[in-house]
């Protein structure tokens, strides 16, 4: 397996997670059904801030020094697309303490592979597919100025996927490697998407699409 093989296998595999992840019931989910400009920034600084918190922490303890230097430009771009998002609100937001489900499972992760994998791989496709929903929601706005916003930061997160996929490149000499690697980004993938069914389904809402 090579890297441009690893996402596919794992796009492949979590494809129907990943396209409802990728529909418009997402910010339903993330908003609990407030779908105002203030709610959907505040669930994207959530989103942020925790991303931030958990690059930060692996960059301190990574032995991987190529890793460790990756965990923290990733740490700094999260810091920054934060700053980004809460400028874009306007308002005062309390960070939440708690991580989320997500990145609860992430920093539990000890292995560079499998941070790498989990975080920036798995991480990566779910967050793009955020991002997109994000920017519809702002071009449906007519808000241009915080669409851009949200294709600068999908554009930044698409670099990071393709940075952990390089960093996997180098790392995985086996199969068993590899397939570590692709079990835990997988796993990343099916825990967002159990996370946003179970908003949707507090909600009344049926994750599946209608067709």
């Amino acid at each position: 397996m090579d890297a441009d093989s690893f996402r596919e296998s794992v796009e492949t595999a979590k494809r129907t997670q990943l396209d409802r992840l990728g529909s418009s019931k997402l910010l339903l989910a993330l908003t609990e059904a407030d779908l105002s400009e203030p709610a959907v920034l505040r669930a994207a600084a959530y989103s942020e801030h925790a991303a931030r918190g958990t690059f930060a922490a692996w960059a301190e303890d990574e032995t991987d020094e190529e890793a460790s230097a990756a965990f923290e430009a990733t740490a700094a771009q999260e810091a920054e697309h934060l700053d980004r998002v809460l400028g874009a609100l306007d308002e005062a937001v309390d960070l939440p303490d708690e991580p989320g489900v997500m990145h609860a499972y992430l920093r539990g992760r000890e292995d560079a592979i499998e941070r790498v994998a989990a975080g920036m791989v798995g991480r990566g496709l779910v967050s793009i597919r955020t991002h997109t929903q994000v920017i519809g929601f702002f071009v449906n706005e007519t808000d241009e100025p915080r669409a851009d916003l949200f294709r600068d930061l999908k554009a930044e997160t698409e670099e990071t996927l393709a940075t952990g996929l390089d960093l996997l490149a180098d790392r995985c000499a086996t199969d068993d490697d590899w397939e570590r690697a692709r079990m835990v980004a997988e796993y990343v993938v099916q825990l967002a998407y159990d996370d946003y069914a179970d908003g949707l389904a507090e909600l009344g809402v049926d994750p599946k699409p209608l067709c």
